[in-house]
């Protein structure tokens, strides 16, 4: 049909699309909400709360989206996800002052919450496993691409045009999506479904919601400490009896028992920790380019590019890389690799030449895409196909989590210098950047206790024969 490019990766294409137009809008409104400020009559600082309704909206839905794909069936899911974070857009683009911005973007959450999940079970479903590597390298790019084109994008759109046009752009981009998983993605759902944990639904949700709302609060200095305390307190309290009710609930919204898999403990909690401390790479960069060495916003922008450019080359070598390998190996020495290359931020100076700054951040996008991308795969290795849904939407709110985590903890470490020096110095960069890649060293340490095996029939990757492991002959 398409040539080379077989069917389950055009689903993959299709899904990363999805993925890219949510992860996409998430970061490019950032840019623009100085200009909407103006045009709302308000400040920047209170229309900041369309991306922190957007994110709290994310952190509620997100853990609903594996059961309700699983009620409805994976292809109607998605369509209407595609459908809901369109029509959110487009009321985006319509809106006058800050109340419709937030009602519009809690809409828009809702939709992104159920297109990540979803479409991530979409293509485990479609794809057989030694396919899931490849597949797998697509749904990197996303998560990759959007934090760093988003500013631009944002900036150059609300230059020469109009603000509302950010939002306006994703409707034809989400029509094409809604008509290709229509023809090209089966209904994929499961006979039986359990009834709905209301129970685990609203305490995740209040725990998630407040956790994401008291790290959001971490990056603003006028709000009291105090303030912040009492509501991540009370986001760890829900989150205690969240985790107690899972654990005696016959059909847990959120399954605990998936981390008995190793593999999967490996991806959720190895992962995490390593995507906190890359994850405060895209915020802590752009910010030492600009405040610390006083190049332009678009140098900056240029700049950053690099890391998703090494995204695109991981693509194409994901997978043989897995093959030679396997992920055990990958997974640490890449690891150790990418943690290293976090650090190296820290030797940047404002008389470093461009040229190293690019090959630093190109070979530090690769190696990070590579991890991200045999992350997500290894994590259903050995995952069955009752649990899938489970798995997707737990990995996906894990995944959204972490990465807000790792911009808080950008924020934090700058906010500490702030308070110390008074103003923020080249040191002080260099510092966080020097935390963040320590950090994502430590998630090595879960990557060590994998089998050699882990993952085999995913990544091919077969161990030579060792002596121990042939049997003396019975003649």
């Amino acid at each position: 049909m398409f040539g080379f490019v077989t069917r389950p990766m055009v689903v993959a294409m299709i899904v990363a699309c999805g993925l890219f137009m949510e992860n996409l809008d998430g970061t490019v409104i950032t840019t623009a909400l100085p200009t909407m400020a103006t045009s709302f009559g308000d400040t920047p600082a209170r229309l900041s709360l369309g991306v922190t309704v957007y994110m709290i909206s994310l952190a509620i839905f997100i853990p609903i989206s594996g059961w309700v794909a699983d009620r409805f069936g994976a292809r109607t899911v998605f369509r209407a996800a595609i459908a809901v974070f369109t029509l959110g857009s487009i009321l985006c683009g319509l809106t006058h002052n800050l109340v419709e911005l937030a009602a519009a973007r809690i809409l828009q959450g809702i939709g992104g919450a159920m297109m990540v999940p979803v479409g991530r079970l979409i293509l485990l479903r479609s794809v057989s496993k030694p396919e899931l590597v490849r597949a797998m390298a697509y749904l990197t790019v996303p998560a990759l691409l959007g934090p760093v084109l988003g500013p631009p994008v944002g900036g150059f759109i609300t230059t020469y045009a109009s603000w509302r046009w950010i939002f306006f752009l994703n409707v034809p981009i989400g029509i094409l999506g809604m008509v290709l998983v229509t023809l090209l993605i089966e209904n994929y759902r499961e006979e039986a479904t359990p009834a709905l944990d209301w129970f685990g639904f609203v305490s995740s949700g209040g725990a998630l919601a407040g956790l994401v709302y008291g790290l959001d609060l971490i990056g603003r200095p006028l709000v009291d400490a105090d303030v912040i305390v009492a509501i991540l307190s009370g986001s760890a309290l829900l989150g205690t009896i969240t985790v107690w009710h899972a654990l005696r609930h016959p059909h847990p919204l959120i399954d605990l028992s998936l981390l008995r898999v190793p593999t999967y403990f490996a991806s959720i909690v190895g992962g995490s920790i390593f995507r906190v401390g890359a994850g405060a790479l895209p915020f802590l960069l752009p910010i030492m380019l600009q405040v610390g060495f006083g190049v332009t916003a678009f140098t900056s922008g240029l700049l950053t590019c690099a890391s998703a450019m090494g995204s695109f080359t991981m693509k194409m070598t994901a997978r043989p890389i897995l093959r030679r390998f396997g992920f055990r190996r990958v997974l640490i020495a890449n690891g150790a690799v990418s943690g290293v290359s976090v650090m190296l931020c820290s030797l940047f100076a404002p008389a470093t030449p461009y040229a190293v700054i690019l090959g630093v951040l190109l070979l530090g996008g690769f190696f990070r895409s590579l991890q991200y991308t045999s992350l997500n795969t290894v994590a259903y290795a050995e995952i069955g196909g009752n649990q899938m849904s489970g798995a997707t939407s737990a990995a996906s709110m894990m995944q959204q989590l972490s990465n807000g985590l790792g911009v808080a903890l950008g924020a934090l470490m700058l906010q500490v210098a702030r308070h110390w020096s008074g103003a923020l110095t080249v040191f002080d960069f260099h510092a966080a950047f020097a935390l963040a890649g320590l950090l994502s060293l430590v998630s090595v340490i879960f990557f060590v206790r994998l089998h050699p095996a882990a993952g085999a029939e995913i990544s091919g990757h077969r161990r030579p024969v060792e002596a121990t492991d042939i049997k003396p002959s019975s003649a």
